[in-house]
This record gives C-alpha cells, sequence and structure tokens, in this order.
C-alpha cells in the first residue's frame, strides 16, 4: 500500500452516482488525495467521467476494462478503491481491493446475499483492510440530531420505532425502469434502498437486528398492474418512443445531455438501456413492503416502504420508557409530472432542495418541544457533502459506517426477503447458520 501523504483512489463503475467521487477527487477533495484510475465494463461511460477530470483541469486517468481490475491495482499502487458498480458485483471488487492492500468505500448495499457477505468478512479479517460502506443519511444533520437525543436519553429506553418512507411517483418509478427491477442485481428494495433505513435505525438506538418478519408485494408497477390500473402505455423503452411521449412515468434521456452521454452514447458497448418501461415485463422486485423487526435490545421497528406515492418524505416516531422523538420530512409535497423550470429532464426525479423537516420530543407529562434542526445543503440532506468531507478527509467523527454497520443493514434487508418467501417470521442467527425459515 502507498503510505504518501495524498491517497491514491480508483473508482470502479462509473455511472451517474459515481460522478459524485469523480468531481470531488477532481475538484473539492484534491487536496486529500488523487484519483489515479477508473475501471468500467464500458469504456464510453468512462469516457465521460474523464470529462469531468478534465474540466478540473487536471489529465485524464488512465482507465481499464473490468477483467483489469487486479492489474489496476498493482499498476497504479492503489490505496482504496470506491465500488460504485451494479449491486450484486460489490462482493467481487471489494474482496479483490482488500487481497490487493487497498481499503474499500462502497455503495450501499455493502453486497446483495450472505456468500457475498460472509466473503468480504472473510477477507477483511485476513488482509486487516477496512470497508466503508456509504451510508450517508448518517451525515445528514437532522439525522445526527435524532441521534445525539436518543443518545442522551432524551426518550429513555427505546421500546419501539415507526418508520414510514415513500418514494414518489417520479423517484420510486426509476427503480423500476432500470437494473435494479432486476431482484438478482438488486436484491430488491429491501436490500438497495431500505439498507439506508435499517442503518438508520440501527446506528439512532445502538441495536442490532434479530428477528424479522415482512410481507411485500409488486402492486403498482409492471405489465399486469398497468393494465389493471389503466396506466399502461405500449411501449418498450422512453427514447424513441412516441406511445411514452404523453407518459408522465417514461424516461426521456434525450432531454439530459449528461444521461445521453452516460447512457444513450453507451448502448453500442453493452445494451444497457437506463429507460424501460415501468409497467413492462420483467420486474421482479416489490414497490410495497411492510417489516417488523425485534432487535437484540427488545426493541421494536414498524417499518413501511411505498414506492409509488404523490408526494416524497418520511415519518419516524421513536418512543421510550420517557417519552417519544416525532420526526417529518417532506422532500416534495407533490409531484409534478413532465417538464419544470426546476427540472427540465421528464421522468427524472426533481432535486431535493426545499426539504420541510419538524423534530418533536415529546416527554412523559410535559408539552411537546419543538427541537431545532435545519437540513443540510446538497444530496441526501446534506449527507452527500458530509460524507465525502469525512470520508475522503479521513476524519475520525464516530459516524463512519463499516463492515459490520454493512453487514447489520444488509441481514435485515435479507431476511425481510427470506421472510416475504417463507412466509413467517426468520431470525438472523438462523439466517446465517443457513437453516430454513
Amino acid at each position: 500500500m502507498n503510505h504518501t501523504t495524498q491517497r491514491r483512489y480508483a473508482i470502479v463503475g462509473t455511472g451517474s452516482r459515481a460522478r459524485m467521487y469523480t468531481r470531488a477527487l477532481a475538484g473539492s477533495h484534491r487536496r486529500h488525495g488523487a484519483l489515479v484510475a477508473l475501471c468500467d465494463t464500458n469504456a464510453t461511460r468512462m469516457a465521460v467521467h474523464n470529462g469531468i477530470v478534465a474540466e478540473a483541469g487536471l489529465d485524464p486517468v488512465p482507465t481499464y476494462a473490468a477483467d483489469a481490475f487486479s492489474r489496476m491495482l498493482t499498476e497504479q499502487a492503489v490505496d482504496e478503491v470506491i465500488v460504485a458498480t451494479v449491486d450484486h458485483t460489490h462482493a467481487d471488487y471489494i474482496v479483490a481491493a482488500l487481497e490487493h492492500g487497498a481499503d474499500v468505500i462502497t455503495e450501499k448495499p455493502m453486497t446483495t446475499d450472505l456468500d457475498g457477505l460472509r466473503r468480504i468478512e472473510d477477507a477483511r479479517e485476513r488482509t486487516g483492510g477496512r470497508v466503508t460502506v456509504g451510508f450517508n443519511y448518517r451525515y445528514n444533520p437532522v439525522h445526527r440530531r435524532v441521534r445525539e437525543l436518543i443518545a442522551d436519553g432524551a426518550i429513555g429506553e427505546v421500546g419501539s420505532v415507526h418508520f414510514e418512507w415513500m418514494l414518489d411517483l417520479r423517484h420510486g418509478a426509476d427503480y423500476f425502469r432500470r437494473w435494479h427491477r432486476d431482484k438478482a442485481n438488486s436484491g430488491g428494495l429491501l436490500v438497495h434502498k431500505a439498507s439506508h433505513h435499517f442503518d438508520l435505525v440501527n446506528w439512532w438506538i445502538a441495536a442490532r437486528p434479530e428477528e424479522v418478519f415482512a410481507s411485500g408485494r409488486l402492486f403498482f408497477y409492471g405489465d399486469e398492474n398497468g393494465r389493471r390500473h389503466g396506466l399502461a402505455a405500449d411501449y418498450e423503452r422512453g427514447h424513441g418512443s412516441a406511445a411514452a411521449d404523453a407518459d408522465p412515468f417514461a424516461l426521456h434521456l434525450a432531454d439530459s445531455a449528461d444521461l445521453s452521454a452516460l447512457y444513450l452514447d453507451a448502448e453500442h458497448e453493452d445494451g444497457y438501456r437506463r429507460d424501460l418501461n415501468v409497467f413492462g415485463p420483467g420486474i421482479t422486485i416489490e414497490d410495497d413492503m411492510s417489516v417488523l423487526v425485534r432487535y437484540d435490545t427488545g426493541a421494536r421497528l414498524t417499518y413501511h416502504l411505498t414506492a409509488y406515492a404523490p408526494w416524497e418524505g418520511y415519518r419516524l416516531a421513536v418512543t421510550g420508557s420517557r417519552g417519544r422523538l416525532e420526526l417529518d420530512m417532506v422532500e416534495f409535497d407533490r409531484t409534478v409530472a413532465g417538464r419544470t423550470e426546476d427540472n427540465p429532464v421528464r421522468g427524472m426525479p426533481a432535486p431535493k432542495e426545499d426539504t420541510v423537516s419538524r423534530l418533536l420530543l415529546r416527554r412523559h407529562w410535559q408539552e411537546p418541544e419543538e427541537i431545532p434542526v435545519e437540513v443540510g445543503t446538497g444530496g441526501h440532506g446534506g449527507g452527500d457533502t458530509a460524507m465525502l468531507d469525512a470520508l475522503l478527509g479521513r476524519l475520525d467523527d464516530g459516524i463512519r459506517p463499516d463492515h459490520a454497520d454493512g453487514g447489520n443493514a444488509l441481514l435485515t434487508g435479507l431476511a425481510a426477503n427470506a421472510s416475504m418467501a417463507a412466509g413467517t417470521p426468520v431470525r438472523v442467527a438462523d439466517l446465517l447458520a443457513g437453516k430454513d425459515a
């Protein structure tokens, strides 16, 4: 491993999300580390990222095909790998990086199955390498305040948590037009999306999941549901389709120069289409899920995720022996179809720049107290910016989510998936032991 002052980073997976890291290493955080290589299955997308590097006044970095990942680590003396590939491939790259002596920052979820989890843990124990999971919601200042209040005993011992998360008709739909729609790729929304939320609960109440019972279904999206609800439109993908032109659920990649460069212009290499019909066939994930979790502290969680709501945000209530914390976060109070001044790309979620947050502390026998909180600026309520500051700046702030945190969030989602399949509660210990539900 290179031990010079400036850390050497490589990014594997150069889709839309990875641009955050490329921009940081080429710009705002270049004093902390150098981007030395890119790796992907698609050369066109890597060229887009090198364009970001060039715009920052730096020389383009070397690019490597996916099968040259190990060679890249050696040739470029990589200290830390940022993994932003399709979820089901995370474990392969994390393990390979650890075995080459590099640390890892991975997008959530850490992996999508038990085999990947076991391989990561084995490699980490053998190598002593560090794995950090990009749970950026921990760094949202509102969520940090919730953590502080609970840790300080404001509501006493936590007995129960109620957590309802709503994805609106633009954001929710986006998971059903891209690779996430296939559970083999993403693990479903209880692994890909809810790992954020399960990690927050684990972190807030300092607990680990022990037993999970879940129920879910594909209610809104998919071909059968589209026909039943009168929402289906006859097209395969949004681009170039007259039938998609008036469909508010269709993504129009050509509306965006960035999306065109990353996806339309890259299709000739791998055939990946970013804009499939959300009411088309082939969807194997759920869009409406309920989860009950019992933790090792005795606390219980009731959780619900809806991917087709008319507004976006979430509600949290944490009830303890001395009172209750209630958080309401409204990211969009209504969903607007088509183009808007703030969001000219038809079908894409709008920027979350006007989030409204309200945090109430209700102590027993006392008047409710509103706790002052302010959502941060930037992605995920300021979480992205603060996370980059911490991870790339190598700050020891006590928040950095590690492999154990990634594993506990993943195990909640995997146990929930197993419970949905079996129709019975699933103990996490039994899941790890390979026992049937």
